[in-house]
């Protein structure tokens, strides 16, 4: 059984190196790629299976190079974490709001890296496995009203449609990734409720334990960036300091 191909692109070969042996003790084939232009080269020839791209390269920032990955064909299916020194706040806002899957800063644990990869291709093979079953379902052609009924959601100017996955907002859908749709959908379950960090990152994270309470602020942040730019004067989102989040009512 071949293993799983991890595209590893990082210039500093210390870092490289312990990337490579982490993966590799754990059954993972680690590629290395020291450039941008490499990466993109090996991403065509090998189809890795999860890419970890450093920030920092010497030819092409990683956020440009996400994009240009994304682009090629089978692109968007790739998981992709950002790897990086710079731990600010907008450096992490930047990586989500571009649909990257994780966000690891510098100085990290190998352990951790290794653990977040394994999560993320769980959780990846469970919604490419959904894919496949929601296309082999037969359509309805005419779906009955109480069927509907039971899966859309109305929350005042947010409507929810568990079936589709999808999002309104003033009858706009939403382009959300697969956290920012967790948060909204359970905000929007019960209004005025408020969810702590902790419960969010339960309800919403495959793996609540490698997930932190920073996460759970910089997937709001870009949920809300989402929603003002369909109604800019308007947030539905309210933030208890220290606590939490809970859907205005």
């Amino acid at each position: 059984m071949s293993k799983p191909v991890v595209l590893v692109v990082e210039d500093e070969p210390g870092i490289a190196d312990t990337i490579h042996y982490a993966l590799a003790s754990d059954g993972f084939e680690p590629l290395g790629c020291a450039s941008g232009a490499e990466a993109i080269v090996q991403f065509s020839a090998r189809g890795p299976a999860l890419a970890i791209l450093d920030v920092g390269l010497p030819d092409m920032n990683g956020f440009e190079l996400f994009r240009r990955l994304q682009e090629l064909p089978g692109g968007r299916d790739v998981p992709m974490v950002f790897l990086t020194a710079r731990s600010s706040e907008i450096d992490r806002v930047v990586g989500l709001e571009l649909g990257a899957d994780d966000y690891i800063a510098k100085p990290f644990s190998p352990r951790e890296l290794v653990a977040r990869v394994r999560t993320i291709l769980r959780r990846s093979a469970r919604g490419q496995a959904l894919g496949h079953e929601e296309k082999a379902a037969p359509a309805l052609v005419h779906p009955a009203p109480s069927a509907i009924n039971r899966e859309a959601l109305l929350q005042g100017s947010l409507v929810l449609d568990e079936e589709r996955r999808l999002i309104r907002y003033h009858g706009h859908p939403l382009e959300l990734s697969r956290y920012e749709y967790g948060l909204l959908a359970t905000l929007m379950q019960r209004p005025g409720r408020v969810f702590t960090r902790d419960e969010l990152l339960e309800r919403v994270w495959d793996d609540p334990g490698e997930s932190f309470d920073r996460t759970v602020d910089a997937h709001i942040k870009t949920l809300r960036a989402k929603l003002r730019a369909v109604r800019e004067d308007e947030d539905p989102i309210r933030t208890l300091r220290g606590v939490g989040y809970a859907l205005k009512d």
